[in-house]
């Protein structure tokens, strides 16, 4: 008797939907978990080159928690182009302005860096209250540990 290997198809995903509350989550354990989730890796069909993810509804993303002293120690980096043009931005600041966005950077950051990662990062959904506009999805709870 052979054994196969099960190899996912485009079309094998069902694609549930998940609402993730980080009110009090370390943000770094809290982007592992969301990247892993938008991955499949958590599916028994996980293939690597293809999307067998879940989509992602992060709320509360302004109550997300930096260990340490990386409130103000830790730079986000971006370039304008333009020779000089390199401007930094602190994670207090970045909080108080979007905290949407320090979600985004760590989970993008740990996510394949081609065409399939970037497919991937487009099923997170990222909030900074409590309120969020996917409702008719019927997203289920998944706790962070």
């Amino acid at each position: 008797m052979k054994k196969y290997t099960c190899s996912a198809k485009k079309s094998d995903n069902e694609g549930k939907w998940c609402v993730v509350d980080a009110s009090g989550a370390v943000l770094g354990r809290l982007a592992s978990t969301v990247a892993s989730r938008l991955q499949g890796k958590h599916n028994p069909m996980y293939t690597p080159h293809v999307d067998t993810g879940d989509w992602i509804v992060v709320i509360n993303a302004e109550k997300a928690v930096l260990t340490g002293r990386k409130l103000d120690q830790k730079n986000y980096y971006r370039h304008s182009g333009y020779i000089g043009g390199l401007k930094s931005t602190t994670a207090r600041e970045l909080r108080d302005k979007k905290p949407e966005d320090m979600v985004r950077f760590a989970v993008k950051g740990m996510l394949p860096k081609n065409r399939l990662g970037r497919k991937q990062f487009k099923k997170l959904k990222v909030y900074a209250g409590n309120e969020h506009p996917h409702q008719a999805q019927k997203p289920e709870v998944l706790e962070i540990n």
